[in-house]
């Protein structure tokens, strides 16, 4: 599951894997993740709270058909 948060990261839990652009894996298994998309995170591609405070501002939601 990958669960949007308002103005905050992108939660992504259950069976996946975290591939990088050169196809290295990032080793996550089993454990749920935090997605950074503000930008702003020290430790990208992981949230490390950095739009706390910021003027990030994302409150998507999924068209309602």
């Amino acid at each position: 599951m990958i669960k949007v948060r308002d103005n905050g990261p992108y939660k992504v839990s259950g069976p996946f894997v975290l591939e990088d652009a050169d196809g290295n894996r990032y080793d996550v298994a089993g454990r749920p993740i935090v997605l950074c998309r503000c930008g702003l995170s020290q430790n990208k591609p992981f949230c490390d709270a950095a739009h706390n405070g910021s003027e990030f501002v994302a409150c998507e939601r999924a068209p309602q058909d």
